[in-house]
């Protein structure tokens, strides 16, 4: 067994990547997604990747799986029936929420409509306070009212949330095991299991999300183990989750919610993986598929992690990989808004019917035809030909806008990428810029099967000089899953000021919260040496609402000794608040809220394989073809290579075009770009481009 393989599964494609970890052979594989259900497309493309590489099934050893099952259960509302338990006074807490408008100046957009409608919440009369200490007990008849509330809602998931079970979960489990007992047909999520730390609102909204999606994925996942099984029986499966670490599929079951960010993650563990083979520390990623675009900042060959984010308007509280999206991808649709102006995205064509140019029935400008008319995609089509593409049926849906506008259907295009690319710089300054970050230090890696294309013109208007195109730009999600640890998070919710005290209080959850993970490394079999721990609190100022991730200790056996003394925590606390507000001050009050534990498990150890360098530097093109780069009036004559011609030593000069199997990349003129050992290249913009 010495195959490990790593599938992502996108809008338009579902992407394979492969390696030998004896000998470091890989190889790349796209196949055309199946969004009624993408485990065909998973299977479908496995089989055809180890036919075609002769991948003997039986020596693939692991599996790792990204995820959008649960992401588009939320999206399209197609999740179960979920009913919710929760103490008495609190049944419309979900509608309430933290009462903070979504759009400040739209009086009529609202919150989504909660996925549990108000008949299907039941109250229990129990109570907790905040120190976990009983107040209210429930009695067993109240408890078996609530059960058979529960069953005659019809639900066939129910989430349960109590005031303060982060802090003592016994109410929550006496309920579980009440209906567990007279409806094990019916799934549950315990807010305590779930997410077990404060902020009420947000852990119950967690915990409903998990019910809502765990129906779907206990579905999807069993289809796709047992169709994994039939072929390759001793391969483990790993599902990739929102922090950018593997999970089992038994823990994919229990808690659905974690692979709500499970592509992007991927693509930000990826993007870190090239990072360090090329030796870039500070990164800004650009992942842009058919339908949207992830941006995301490395800093140290690591990306960040945040604690509060939402999905789909649904507020959700785990650790998830720091990634910002925006609809902006290869499918999407140029179009007129009421005002008259030209906007692109977020509608998106899709996988069906498609950029017009495809020919599967779209009529709709989107920026694949801008790019296939402009030059900058080949005719002969996409998957290195396989998929060819239409330049006529691109320049007939352009026809229309530019005729609207007056302009040429060239210039028209053009335009229509310019909205693209203001729409990724604007997101990326919310990560960079507005964080403190100047782009002008960072490296711009661009992938997915849009990135290349885009990245030059992105680069140049944040005033980045340097990008990093990786070997195959395409596939990066998929290789993130595929160098990707397994991983786990645990977490307590301990409120105590940064002092003596405060420290001998962090010692001991150091000790329990190392108890945990090591009983979890004990279940997952993993051995000493491949052990890591890493220890943060959330803390802030006294008298602050929100908190900031700090680090703490790392290494695979942490104790007392590893943790910083008082002088070192505060000035940690201030050094990252200095960062993210541009002020600190070692005087005032700090206070911890959470003490959070990452236990990572390595799973892949690196076989290079490296291409031979070339001792030869001529290249040859396949050929040329007139393409338009920075001005639509002009086009110029281009070279077009083919990236699998290329060798560590070559240099190529703009203006060229270098075509591979999972993206386009385009030199402009006046740059070059090398190939480093591991075949990614390095482009160096014209300094005088603006």
């Amino acid at each position: 067994m010495s195959w490990i393989i790593g599938v992502d599964v996108g809008g338009t494609f579902t992407d394979f990547y492969a390696t030998n970890s004896k000998n470091g052979t890989t190889h790349v594989w796209k196949t055309s997604s199946t969004p009624s259900n993408p485990a065909d497309a998973i299977l479908g493309g496995l089989d055809a990747l180890c036919k075609h590489y002769d991948i003997p099934l039986a020596e693939i050893e692991r599996l790792s799986h990204g995820t959008t099952v649960g992401t588009n259960a939320l999206i399209q509302r197609t999740g179960s029936t979920v009913a919710l338990i929760t103490t008495k006074g609190f049944r419309d807490l979900l509608e309430i929420g933290r009462q903070t408008r979504p759009h400040m100046y739209d009086l009529q957009k609202d919150h989504p409509a909660p996925l549990v409608d108000r008949e299907q919440r039941f109250e229990l009369h129990e109570r907790m306070d905040a120190a976990g200490q009983v107040v209210v007990e429930p009695t067993a008849e109240d408890i078996d009212a609530v059960v058979d509330q529960v069953i005659a809602s019809g639900a066939s998931a129910c989430a349960i949330g109590f005031l303060f079970a982060f802090r003592n979960d016994a109410h929550e489990k006496l309920v579980a095991q009440a209906l567990r007992k007279r409806a094990p047909e019916i799934v549950l999520s315990l807010s305590s299991e779930v997410q077990p730390e404060f902020r009420e609102y947000e852990r119950l909204s967690t915990t409903v999300l998990n019910a809502y999606l765990q129906p779907v994925m206990w579905g999807y996942l069993q289809t796709l183990e047992d169709g994994i099984s039939d072929r390759a029986p001793d391969a483990s499966l790993g599902i990739n989750q929102s922090s950018g670490g593997l999970m089992s599929p038994k823990t994919s079951r229990e808690f659905p919610i974690r692979t709500a960010l499970s592509g992007p993650a991927a693509g930000a563990v990826g993007a870190g993986h090239v990072s360090m083979q090329t030796d870039r520390r500070n990164v800004i990623t650009l992942d842009m598929g058919g339908t949207s675009a992830d941006v995301a900042l490395i800093r140290d060959f690591s990306v960040d992690l945040t604690f509060d984010r939402d999905v789909t308007g649904f507020p959700i509280r785990l650790p998830c990989v720091d990634v910002e999206t925006v609809g902006a991808g290869g499918g999407s649709i140029a179009w007129f808004d009421r005002d008259g102006l030209l906007k692109v995205g977020p509608i998106s064509a899709g996988a069906a019917p498609g950029p017009a140019c495809y020919g599967r029935g779209g009529t709709k400008p989107t920026t694949t035809d801008a790019n296939l008319l402009l030059g900058r995609l080949s005719s002969r089509g996409l998957l290195d030909g396989d998929m060819g593409l239409d330049p006529k049926l691109s320049i007939d849906a352009y026809k229309e806008l530019a005729d609207q506008l007056g302009f040429s259907v060239e210039r028209t295009a053009h335009g229509a990428l310019g909205i693209v690319v203001a729409n990724m710089v604007r997101t990326i300054r919310m990560i960079s810029v507005e964080r403190g970050h100047d782009p002008r230090d960072f490296v711009l890696m661009p992938f997915g099967g849009a990135g290349p294309l885009h990245a030059r013109d992105v680069a140049v208007s944040l005033g980045m000089r340097e990008i990093v195109v990786p070997a195959s730009p395409g596939i990066v999600c998929a290789q993130g899953l595929l160098v990707s640890d397994l991983k786990e998070a645990f977490v307590e919710s301990r409120r105590f000021m940064v002092d003596e005290k405060g420290l001998a209080i962090l010692a001991r959850s150091l000790t329990s919260l190392k108890g945990a993970a090591e009983i979890w490394f004990d279940d997952e079999n993993v051995p000493a040496e491949n052990r890591q721990l890493q220890l943060v609190v959330d803390a802030r100022y006294m008298g602050q609402n929100f908190e900031l991730a700090v680090p703490v200790a790392e290494g695979n056996n942490l104790t007392a000794d590893d943790l910083p003394t008082l002088d070192g925590l505060q000035a940690n606390f201030c050094d990252a608040h200095e960062m993210a507000y541009g002020y600190s001050s070692i005087d005032d009050a700090i206070e911890v809220v959470n003490i959070r534990m990452s236990a990572t498990a390595q799973l892949y150890r690196e076989t290079t394989a490296q291409l031979e360098k070339t001792v030869d530097d001529t290249l040859q093109p396949r050929e040329t073809r007139q393409v338009y780069f920075s001005d639509p009036e002009n086009s110029f004559e281009t070279n077009v290579y083919s990236r699998v011609d290329l060798r560590p030593g070559h240099t190529i000069h703009g203006p060229a075009i270098i075509e591979q199997l999972d993206t386009t990349t385009p030199i402009y003129p006046g740059d070059y770009a090398e190939v480093t050992p591991d075949g990614h290249l390095i482009i160096q913009i014209d300094p005088g481009a603006k």
